[in-house]
């Protein structure tokens, strides 16, 4: 990694080192298959600074097309095990230095990953529900992609709301 990464102390959480951004696509960026608006923006934003890697299932079969442009690693899964792939893509990143984003059952367990190595494991909603396993196994819930991916823009904001 060649770029400057996002550094984030947080009193009583712990320093973060932020390499890399995992995330899922449907339902965590994405609203009926689109990018939801803003997120565009905010992954140029955030791939200026960090690597940035989407793995998915894409339901909707529309995530390579919306993600076009985009300078991250995309990765469609099996149609198998899609929460132990990306448990693994997880692991192999090395979850101590990943932002962890999903919605799904399936992202419960590179959240978990993510969480129990002590980087940051988001849970997201944008209006297609966010399963309880992924909300369980996340630090902390967010309504709206452009509001989690804000969080690593403006890490004052992630840092009054992990605080202790």
């Amino acid at each position: 990694m060649n770029k400057p990464g996002i550094a984030i102390d947080i009193p009583g959480f712990g320093n973060l080192q932020i390499n890399a951004i995992l995330t899922d696509y449907t339902g965590t960026l994405a609203f009926n298959g689109k990018l939801v608006p803003g997120v565009r923006d905010r992954l140029l934003r955030l791939a200026k600074r960090v690597d940035i890697h989407i793995v998915t299932a894409d339901s909707f079969g529309t995530a390579e097309k919306e993600l076009e442009g985009l300078p991250l690693v995309y990765k469609r899964l099996k149609a198998e095990k899609e929460d132990v792939q990306k448990q693994l893509y997880a692991v192999e990143l090395n979850p101590y230095l990943l932002a962890s984003f999903g919605n799904g059952t399936n992202d419960r367990l590179h959240l978990k990953a993510v969480k129990e190595a002590g980087g940051l494991a988001i849970a997201v909603d944008n209006g297609e529900g966010c399963a309880l396993e992924a909300i369980l196994n996340a630090n902390l819930f967010v309504a709206g992609a452009a509001n989690a991916l804000d969080l690593l823009l403006e890490p004052t904001r992630l840092r009054a709301t992990l605080r202790f």
